[in-house]
């Protein structure tokens, strides 16, 4: 080629059209669900790679961020739970018997609104919601057909309840005494985290602090009595749910725990005595790996924390235990068998992440409660994970990716950082009661739905992918009108047949306890075998402490 041709040419291309841009050179942002920037690529430059040894440790072994057990899953498989609880006793006792058939490894009572508020169902506030997002329980004879032919030493039994969770406490104990079993056999879990009520779920019945006396009670009541019970439940479950990002999930979760703590050594308990019961309540969102790194950066930060600030010693103290549950916010009605892929996402992350316990939802959770179908193909999605992906064959499969090593130290950051402005702000009920942790949710939440209703963040079937749609394009479960009548004549019969003198002298006896400084588990227990409703005990502390009015937060 000739000079000339050659200036000609280079002439040409430079008039040329440029060619259009690449896609990812457009506006759109890559983050994560939390709004977290994610870069186009991560290298060694993205983590201290001085630091990164000491960050991960081995498995087993501090700070725990490749998982709390040397052989995890190789070793030891996840509790596969299934969230069951539905009309009434009889109906909820049925499911369970059916879980355990496809072998689920634990059972997990969800109850009904009126007994999470501490209403008995024939109360005017329980019209028309008795059995309808879980099991009606009012009484000691509603526990013995719950969990009829099914022996309590021989399951470990979770309890999702928490204003009124040292009452159903009481009657799994009461229970466990009809069947002649010792309460040190116990294997179980009690939600019981009112803290999490007041930021999140709302589902309080007394003020912050009694509430935190009567958790205080009985988990200095379970170090006693029951050292096998989880005595509670530290859940980020509901503030996600509510909105949050991942790193507030990860944050207020970890601050409710520590005041739980706090509580505890104040009443003169020994950290170590208690710590190593403590468990944690996670959610698995969509965002794979934002997850699975949230989950890495809480047993990091817990580790550190309770060793530096509370002193544990003991190696099962240091260790966060957690369960998680899939997001049950981000369950669609529309087009709902896409649920069922969204939940096999997220409890794959959970797994990976390290989760020593796995609820996964049912695609028809939006729209009822889970059907027999739906339950079961939630449970056999756990299974399939388990014994089909490999996933279990290696521990911390995703340890030393630079992406994830990156992520993890990220949110650690975030969360720690909230920690902080936590203890400056005064602690805990201080935050709850100034409105804090509602209005940075607020926040959260709001940028988040504000990103689905413009289309920057696509939902399949909701604003991406759409197709008409005439109704639910699956059965759904219905629970009558007649279940709560059943429900009712139920606890007249039992209000009619115990004796009422008895129990009339046991909520004196736990009024009188609340006024003082004793410690509420043991009237308690009185009142639930002499067969006091939950309704009529929640009422005697009612009139000692009073109700809870939330202020308002703008």
């Amino acid at each position: 080629m000739s000079e000339k041709q050659l200036q000609e040419k280079k002439l040409q291309e430079k008039q040329a059209p440029k060619p259009k841009s690449a896609p990812e050179a457009k506006a759109k942002r890559f983050c994560t669900i939390s709004d977290v920037e994610i870069n186009r690529l991560y290298t060694a430059d993205d983590i201290d790679q001085s630091k990164l040894a000491e960050k991960l440790g081995e498995p087993g072994e501090p700070p725990y961020t490749r998982g709390i057990h040397r052989d995890m899953y190789r070793s030891r498989g996840w509790t596969m739970r299934q969230f069951a609880g539905m009309g009434n006793a009889r109906q909820t006792n049925e499911r369970y018997h059916y879980l355990l058939a496809q072998k689920t490894g634990g059972l997990s009572v969800a109850f009904d609104l009126p007994t999470l508020m501490g209403y008995d169902s024939d109360h005017a506030n329980s019209l028309g919601e008795v059995g309808k997002c879980g099991v009606a329980i009012d009484t000691l004879a509603d526990f013995e057909v719950l969990f009829e032919g099914i022996a309590l030493d021989g399951v470990s039994t979770s309890m999702t309840i928490n204003s009124p969770a040292s009452i159903l406490f009481a009657m799994y104990l009461a229970l466990a005494e009809k069947q002649g079993v010792a309460w040190d056999k116990l294997r179980g879990t009690l939600q019981n985290d009112i803290l999490k009520e007041y930021i999140a779920q709302k589902e309080w019945i007394y003020p912050p602090r009694p509430s935190v006396r009567l958790i205080t009670d009985l988990v200095e009541f379970c170090v006693k009595e029951a050292p096998q019970w989880h005595p509670i439940s530290i859940s980020g479950y509901h503030i996600r749910e509510a909105g949050s990002t991942a790193a507030q999930e990860l944050a207020f979760t970890l601050a409710d725990g520590f005041c739980y703590t706090e509580e505890a050594i104040k009443r003169g308990l020994d950290v170590d005595s208690f710590a190593p019961r403590l468990s944690h309540f996670f959610n698995a969102h969509s965002d794979f790996f934002e997850e699975i790194a949230k989950y890495r950066a809480a047993r990091r930060i817990y580790y550190k924390i309770m060793k530096e600030r509370f002193g544990a010693k003991s190696e099962k103290s240091l260790k966060l235990k957690f369960h998680t549950q899939t997001a049950g916010c981000s369950l669609t009605a529309q087009q709902p068998e896409n649920n069922i892929v969204r939940t096999a996402i997220q409890g794959l992350s959970a797994v990976l992440g390290g989760t020593q316990s796995l609820h996964t939802n049912s695609m028809d959770e939006t729209l009822a409660l889970p059907s027999d179908k739906a339950a079961l193909i939630a449970l056999r999605t756990q299974q399939v994970i388990a014994e089909e992906t490999g996933v279990t064959n290696t521990v911390d499969p995703l340890g030393g990716s630079y992406f994830i090593e990156a992520l993890t130290d990220k949110i650690e950051a975030e969360a720690m950082a909230y920690l902080d402005e936590i203890e400056e702000r005064g602690g805990v009920i201080e935050c709850v009661e100034e409105g804090y942790f509602q209005r940075e949710i607020s926040r959260a939440s709001s940028r988040y739905q504000g990103e689905v209703e413009s289309g920057e963040r696509k939902i399949v079937g909701v604003n991406d992918y759409v197709i008409e749609e005439t109704g639910p394009s699956i059965p759904v479960l219905i629970i009558d009108r007649e279940v709560e009548e059943e429900q009712v004549k139920l606890l007249q019969k039992v209000r009619a047949e115990r004796d009422n003198e008895r129990i009339k002298s046991a909520l004196a006896e736990l009024q009188a306890c609340a006024r003082g400084d004793g410690n509420t588990m043991y009237p308690i227990l009185d009142a639930v075998r002499a067969y006091a409703s939950v309704g009529e005990i929640c009422d005697a502390l009612r009139e000692v402490w009073g109700e809870y009015t939330e202020p308002p937060v703008i």
